[in-house]
């Protein structure tokens, strides 16, 4: 047995730079220091900062005041950071970057009059935070039936934003039903749609020409990993979404003798290698990655951090 690990895979700019920031913050200021609910969406990911200082909350209510507070990488509303200098925490903001364009974006629209729409799954922390950044009219839509749902009138002053772990693929449908009902609605550019979102399903478009079976590594909790295994199944490949290696069940590879793999944008590279140790087991004796896109998109850590480390070198 083959396997073929998909290219790119795993952690995106935006995850990368939630994790250094907490690590960061634990090594400058020391433990404990305080997470606003899952940095990302990853077990694995969570427990390692726990063990390392990190304290997981779900209300600011539970944090100490005048504790280092840090918001994960989705995205809080506004009322979040009102209570955070209510309670007087020194917050360090986690924000992927590409979600506090989309929080700026919604709060343009709202403030010259449109009405806004997301696209996105209702509930999921980063449309929650999207929601609360709008202080006028705001509805969620996650497919073409929802609009038909919404109470506004046909010439309704309409915008849309769409949450970042959906790619263009995934919102295709509801943005060309949205203009056929809105014909004026505005948007933003395509090119806002997540890099790393759409990069990794087109991966797996191109990995489910050569292989059987593909095994995508993720939290059951994660949107993006999620939407990695609808992918592979919506190329008619048998899809399972597995946490770590202890989800392996050995039945899936009956028949099959090359299998994909790829990870959401919040797993780990070290959950991906134990996955393959356990297929070894299994009898997979080859190993390759495949051709795909090489990302470099890095994003900076927040000023306030950058000059708390450089007081502490004595810079």
């Amino acid at each position: 047995m083959e396997v073929i690990l998909s290219q790119p895979r795993g952690f995106c700019a935006g995850v990368v730079r939630a994790i250094d920031i907490v690590e960061m913050a634990i090594k400058l200021y020391g433990a404990p220091v305080y997470v606003f609910h899952e940095i990302v969406h990853n077990h694995f990911v969570v427990e390692d900062l726990r063990t390392k200082g990190a304290v997981f909350v779900e209300t600011l209510d539970e944090v100490p005041p005048g504790s280092v507070t840090i918001f994960s990488a989705h995205g809080v509303a506004d009322k979040v950071v009102d209570q955070a200098v209510s309670r007087n925490l020194e917050v360090i903001d986690a924000t992927c970057p590409l979600v506090t364009k989309v929080h700026l974006q919604a709060k343009k629209y709202s403030k010259d009059g449109y009405e806004v729409i997301i696209i996105g799954h209702i509930g999921h922390e980063e449309v929650v935070g999207t929601m609360g950044s709008v202080d006028g009219p705001v509805h969620v839509v996650s497919t073409t039936e929802d609009i038909d749902k919404l109470p506004l009138g046909d010439d309704a002053r309409v915008a849309y934003v769409t949450q970042t772990t959906l790619s263009i693929d995934d919102t295709r449908d509801v943005i060309d039903t949205l203009h056929k009902r809105f014909p004026h609605i505005q948007g933003p550019q395509l090119d806002d749609i997540c890099y790393a979102t759409q990069n990794r399903q087109n991966a797996v478009n191109e990995l489910a020409r050569d292989v059987q079976l593909l095994l995508v590594v993720g939290a059951r909790n994660s949107s993006n990993s999620n939407r990695l295994r609808e992918v592979g199944e919506q190329c008619n490949l048998p899809a399972y979404l597995i946490q770590d290696e202890k989800d392996l069940k050995k039945e899936w590879l009956n028949g099959v003798s090359r299998i994909g793999i790829t990870a959401g944008a919040s797993s780990p590279e070290v959950l991906v290698q134990r996955v393959i140790d356990k297929l070894r087991e299994y009898g997979v004796d080859h190993i390759r990655e495949m051709d795909g896109e090489r990302e470099s998109t890095t994003f900076r850590l927040p000023k306030s951090l950058l000059q708390k480390k450089s007081v502490a070198a004595g810079t």
